[in-house]
């Protein structure tokens, strides 16, 4: 293939691969056609499914877990972990924080049983681009893209003219649920979710429907994973979709995941700093929190 055919959004492709006799995970044989080293992943489309079968179910094993457990060292009766219909805030993000490490911990065994590679650099993390010394700089005009990312979805949602509570709103009414919001969706999530989103979901699409679709495709089922925390905000629901896509972009463009794992960082951090600044500090919140 000709540099003048190739996808400008694909990183340089390595010497075309021998796909008569490469077939992936799942019985679905590798295309007839080049593919840059972040596309050439050893799981297939049956791993995915069982992916999904696993999340689903160990995301409720995992919260009910967690309630029997603050039922015992907590002493409380079942209701006093829920609001409303809903877990409490606190159980809410205790469950999703040790369900990200049991989901990372499923696609390590996954990658470790289909290849004898490195786990992390097999699932997309491999280094930034430009020269090792400014690789410092260069996470940081990431993260920045990210922060002003975050100012851009803010301004637009506030003209949604959408009213009403969201559900994730319900997450924000105390500085202990906040506190460990900002430990989850700093430390962890960006971590996780461009793993999973980004490492492990995009390369399967890409290869099989090219570059764009994967980044539409990547983009739609992220925002729409965080749809039920965003019920009723629907302009709310399609900013993350199209966060979703700006970062799988990035990920295309860049042929890592670390890229897009900076700018997500920076995107939820410039979020959380709002909320910090606009509460005084966590010291201002609504009457009875």
């Amino acid at each position: 293939m000709s540099d003048l055919n190739r996808d400008p959004l694909l990183p340089p492709a390595e010497p075309a691969l021998d796909t008569n006799a490469a077939v992936f995970a799942g019985g679905a044989a590798a295309p007839r056609r080049e593919l840059p080293p972040d596309l050439r992943v050893p799981w297939g489309w049956i791993d995915l499914l069982w992916f999904l079968l696993f999340a689903v179910i160990s995301s409720m094993v995992m919260a009910w877990l967690v309630e029997l457990a603050s039922m015992a060292i907590l002493h409380a009766p079942m209701p006093n972990l829920r609001d409303g219909d809903s877990l409490s805030p606190s159980v809410l993000v205790i469950s999703q924080a040790l369900w990200s490490a049991v989901a990372l911990l499923y696609l390590y065994t996954v990658v470790r049983l289909r290849s004898a590679e490195p786990f992390w650099r097999t699932i997309g993390w491999r280094g930034l681009p430009g020269e090792s010394d400014a690789r410092g700089a260069v996470a940081m005009r990431f993260a920045g893209g990210g922060a002003v990312l975050a100012l851009v979805v803010s301004v637009l949602g506030r003209f949604s003219g959408e009213n009403g509570e969201l559900p994730i709103e319900k997450l924000f009414d105390s500085r202990l649920s906040v506190v460990m919001l900002m430990g989850l969706g700093i430390l962890v999530e960006p971590l996780v979710e461009e793993t999973i989103f980004r490492g492990f979901l995009y390369p399967l699409l890409a290869r099989q429907f090219g570059v764009p679709v994967g980044i539409v495709v990547t983009g739609l089922v992220f925002g729409l994973m965080h749809a039920a925390q965003l019920w009723g905000g629907w302009m709310q629901i399609a900013l993350l979709i199209g966060v979703g896509m700006v970062l799988t972009w990035v990920r295309a463009r860049t042929g890592t995941v670390a890229a897009s794992y900076f700018v997500h960082l920076g995107y939820n951090s410039l979020l959380f700093l709002g909320f910090v600044i606009a509460t005084g500090g966590l010291r201002h919140f609504a009457p009875g929190t």
